[in-house]
C-alpha cells in the first residue's frame, strides 16, 4: 500500500510512523521547512522557545507509553501538575504536564527520524499517486486541496479559534514559582507559561498566549499585538522590566472538538486534534486510528 500523508504535525507523523511500521510505503508532504505543526519551538538567544503547544498531557496507554519512551531517552520530563489561575493567582493541581528539555519540536522530529519527509512542500490538489491520502491538518487548510464532498464537509464543521503567541525575554526572573497560569475573563491573555521553569534551564522567559478576540483583532498585523501582551503581562505578575518580544501567529490553534476519531471518503482520510478534547494526545490518537483503519 502506498499511503501520501500531508502534513507533518503530530498526527500526520504519528500516522506514518504507524503505516510505516505496519509494512506500507509512506511520504509524507509538508510545506513548512520544519515538522512539528503546532509542537513548534523557535530559536532565540541559543535557546529553543516553545511557540505552539504549551506541553503535553498523557492519560491514554498508548500515548502515555509514547511519552515514558521520550522520557527514557532524554527528550521529555515531567514539569509540573500545579498551574496558578487568575485572578487571584490561587494554585490548582490536575494531570502531570510534560515538556521537552529541547523544545517540543524535538519530540516531533523524533517521530520523524527514518521516515520519508519532504518539507517545504505545498500542494494544491489532493495527490493522485496512493492508494491512499491522509490529509493530518486542521480542516480550513485541508479545504485548499479541494478534498472530496465527505471531507470538504467534516473540514468545513470544524471552528477554529486563532491565538497569537509573545516571547517575552526580560532581563532578570522578577517572578517567583509562576510556572504556568490559566488567566480568565480576560479581554487580552489566556494563558502565560514560565519556559525557563518548563524548559529547566531557568530562563528569563514568559510565554503568553492571547485571547482568540485579541488575535482576531490583530489578524492582519501580529506583531502590533506584542507590546499589547507584554504590557498585559506585566500588570497580571506585576513586573517592573520591559521584555524583548517576538510574536507568533496561529490561525487554527484551538478546535471545538468533533465527537470522531477521523473522517474519510472512499482513499481521502481527515485526522488531527480536532477529532477529540484538543490536545497533542489527541493529536497523536487521531493518527494512528487513521492508520489503524487503513491496515486492518
Amino acid at each position: 500500500m502506498d499511503v501520501v500523508v500531508v502534513g507533518a504535525g503530530v498526527a500526520g507523523l504519528s500516522c506514518a510512523r504507524a503505516l510505516t511500521d505496519g509494512g506500507a510505503r509512506v511520504r509524507v508532504v509538508e510545506r513548512s521547512r520544519v515538522a512539528g505543526g503546532r509542537l513548534a519551538s523557535r530559536r532565540f538567544d541559543d535557546r529553543f522557545v516553545d511557540i505552539g503547544a504549551a506541553y503535553l498531557v498523557a492519560d491514554d496507554p498508548g500515548f502515555t507509553a509514547q511519552v515514558h519512551s521520550w522520557r527514557t531517552r532524554g527528550l521529555a520530563r515531567p514539569w509540573t501538575d500545579t498551574l496558578s489561575v487568575y485572578p487571584g493567582g490561587e494554585r490548582t493541581t490536575g494531570p502531570v504536564r510534560w515538556a521537552a528539555p529541547g523544545g517540543l519540536r524535538s519530540l516531533a522530529a523524533d517521530l520523524a527520524a527514518g521516515l520519508d519527509v519532504r518539507l517545504s512542500t505545498d500542494l494544491d490538489t489532493i495527490p493522485a499517486d496512493a492508494d491512499a491520502v491522509v490529509l493530518a491538518m486542521p480542516g480550513p487548510q485541508a479545504l485548499r486541496l479541494s478534498p472530496p464532498p465527505a471531507i470538504a464537509g467534516a473540514a468545513r464543521a470544524q471552528i477554529w479559534k486563532p491565538v497569537i503567541t509573545a516571547v517575552l525575554t526580560y532581563p532578570a526572573r522578577e517572578w517567583g514559582d509562576l510556572r504556568g497560569a490559566f488567566v480568565n475573563d480576560h479581554p487580552l491573555l489566556a494563558t502565560v507559561c514560565d519556559d525557563g521553569d518548563r524548559r529547566g534551564d531557568g530562563a528569563p522567559v514568559l510565554v503568553a498566549h492571547s485571547t482568540a478576540a485579541l488575535a482576531a483583532r490583530y489578524q492582519d498585523d501580529p506583531d502590533i499585538a506584542g507590546p499589547v501582551l507584554a504590557g498585559a503581562v506585566g500588570e497580571l505578575l506585576g513586573l517592573s522590566a520591559r521584555p524583548s518580544v517576538h510574536v507568533h501567529r496561529w490561525p487554527c490553534a484551538q478546535p471545538e472538538a468533533v465527537d470522531a476519531p477521523y473522517a474519510v471518503d472512499g482513499r481521502v482520510w481527515l485526522c488531527g486534534d480536532a477529532f477529540g478534547r484538543p490536545r497533542v494526545q489527541t493529536a497523536w490518537l487521531s493518527g494512528r486510528a487513521v492508520a489503524r483503519a487503513l491496515l486492518a
